[in-house]
């Protein structure tokens, strides 16, 4: 694992890794959190700490209240014989397809949310943070995901080659489900004409906050508007042709296709720089593509499932074996492309040389949230804040 502080101020992202999660050997919890607004990384550092010890006791109190068997991994047929759970919203789900786990999952981040709401030393009216996390228990995998961060599973394809697979939706608010939930309460949805790709939400009357995701922790300012803190929770039975787990924030995405990333990964020599080599192609990829912006931090968590080193070929698109409605941006490998074969050492240089220069570079910020809503209005527009000391902020 690896994060990296860009050039827009303090690092907002963060992760963590749990091993052994919940007492059971060899499962993981793992993570990445990308704060924004002028507390976000507060609010993510809060979420990072939270969280695990919080999916943790959720957990056990279903254990404890004798519901361990609706937290097994499994679906069982007629003749007992255990088989894989069928995706998330597939066609007839197994009996006890892990309503346990997704329910432990909403719970969590909920009451995660509403500390977060009545905790005075983290000014969350107009910072947030979103969430990727990942339980990896024997040959099963449970996801949840608010706002848009992103996981991708590599896998071998029919000729052997690294496909990716995207495990997670980029929830943003030109998602049509996701803008008429925020449109129902009232909450605006557009795009402001000079970014014309970027749809944000905002608030009823004020051209603000300019949120640039449908779900996240904190944004209270929003919360009465459509923004949820409600994770979408997947499930994947791996199989023995799955080989890591990336798990980044929007940082890597941004400047990065899901079939870059997994050749990147796949050709990394040590398995324990993976994520920091992947950082490192990110950076340099934001200078070419987004040349007059600041480089967003990056938080990159790579699990791998096998022993061994990844073979290393090329890559193809996700044609099949995606979940239905999934997004899936990778391209596949032009002929002749080097990248992921450059020499190491060339691309962790771009890490060095970017941390050298100034973090007060001149170039556009691509930022989540616009404008921090000012305090007399925001008192007015939701309860959670109204004792809070007015002030007004301006998001850098």
């Amino acid at each position: 694992m690896f994060c990296k502080r860009g050039r827009k101020g303090i690092n907002q992202d963060t992760l963590t890794v749990w091993e052994d999660f919940n007492g059971e050997k060899g499962a993981f919890f793992c993570g990445v959190f990308d704060g924004h607004g002028p507390a976000g990384h507060r609010v993510a550092q809060h979420v990072r700490d939270q969280l695990p010890s919080k999916l943790s006791s959720v957990i056990q109190s279903l254990q404890n209240r004798g519901s361990r068997r609706d937290l097994d991994l499994v679906d069982k047929d007629d003749d007992g014989q255990e088989n894989g759970e069928k995706e998330r919203r597939g066609s007839n789900p197994g009996t006890c397809f892990l309503s346990s786990w997704e329910a432990s999952f909403v719970k969590s981040f909920k009451e995660i949310d509403e500390e977060l709401s009545l905790d005075s030393s983290i000014d969350s009216f107009c910072s947030g943070s979103t969430a990727v996390t990942m339980i990896k228990q024997g040959d099963h995998l449970v996801i949840a995901n608010l706002g848009d961060s992103r996981a991708v599973l590599c896998t071998r394809g029919q000729k052997n080659q690294p496909v990716p697979i995207q495990l997670t939706v980029d929830l943003k608010p030109n998602i049509k489900s996701e803008a008429d939930r925020i449109k129902k309460c009232k909450g605006r949805v557009f795009a402001m004409d000079e970014e014309p790709e970027v749809f944000r939400v905002w608030l009823p009357d004020e051209n603000c906050p300019g949120l640039a995701m449908a779900r996240a922790f904190g944004d209270f300012c929003l919360k009465d508007y459509g923004l949820i803190s409600t994770p979408e929770v997947s499930y994947r039975k791996l199989t023995p042709d799955d080989e890591f787990v990336v798990l980044a924030t929007d940082g890597v995405w941004d400047a990065l296709s899901n079939a870059e990333v997994v050749r990147i990964v796949a050709s990394t020599r040590k398995r324990s720089m993976a994520a920091k080599l992947l950082v490192a192609h990110a950076v340099l990829a934001w200078k070419t593509k987004y040349p007059g912006c600041k480089i967003d931090d990056c938080a990159v968590v790579c699990l791998f499932l096998k022993n061994g080193r990844p073979r290393s070929q090329s890559v193809v698109n996700n044609t099949s074996g995606g979940n239905p409605g999934r997004q899936d941006n990778a391209v596949g490998q032009k002929s002749g492309s080097n990248e992921s074969e450059a020499n190491p050492d060339t691309v962790l240089a771009a890490i060095t040389d970017d941390a050298e220069e100034s973090s007060t570079v001149d170039g556009v910020s691509r930022v989540d949230s616009l404008i921090r809503v000012p305090r007399p209005k925001a008192a007015a527009l939701s309860r959670r804040n109204s004792a809070k000391k007015p002030k007004q902020i301006e998001v850098p």
